[in-house]
Formats: C-alpha cells, sequence, structure tokens
C-alpha cells in the first residue's frame, strides 16, 4: 500500500489500484472530474461530507506531483 500524506492511499483491491482518499472508496480522479465539471469546494463538501478541504487540496498536490514527475521522466 502506498500512502501519500496520510490522505491519499493506493490500495491493489480497491477502486482498481487508483489513487484513493483515505482509504475509502473516493478516488484522486472523482475529486478532479467534480472540480473540471465546476462544482466549488464547499459543494464538493456538502455532497461528500466525509471529505475535508485539506483532502481536496491533497488531490490536486497528488495530481500536480504525478504530472511533475510523468513531464520529468519524458524530458529525460
Amino acid at each position: 500500500m502506498f500512502i501519500y500524506k496520510g490522505i491519499i492511499t493506493i490500495e491493489s483491491g480497491k477502486r482498481g489500484g487508483k489513487p484513493c482518499i483515505r482509504h475509502m472508496r473516493i478516488a484522486v480522479e472523482d475529486i478532479l472530474r467534480w472540480l473540471a465539471s465546476g462544482m466549488s469546494i464547499p459543494e464538493i463538501l456538502e455532497d461528500f461530507p466525509e471529505l475535508t478541504r485539506e483532502d481536496i487540496l491533497t488531490a490536486l498536490e497528488f495530481s500536480a506531483e504525478r504530472q511533475h514527475r510523468v513531464l520529468t521522466a519524458v524530458a529525460s
């Protein structure tokens, strides 16, 4: 199991191994899609009270870090 900042977890048997929030079935991808569809952080928190603002911000940071690593690897 992989844990990023105590919030993002990756478990092979959960959501196909996608990065999730604190062992829940809410994936980082879900949060990104909600934000991309125009949902605000307060709207997400209202619909999913088990999430925290820190969860959402960490999902964004995790995604940015992953993107950076991919681009760095491609440039090498």
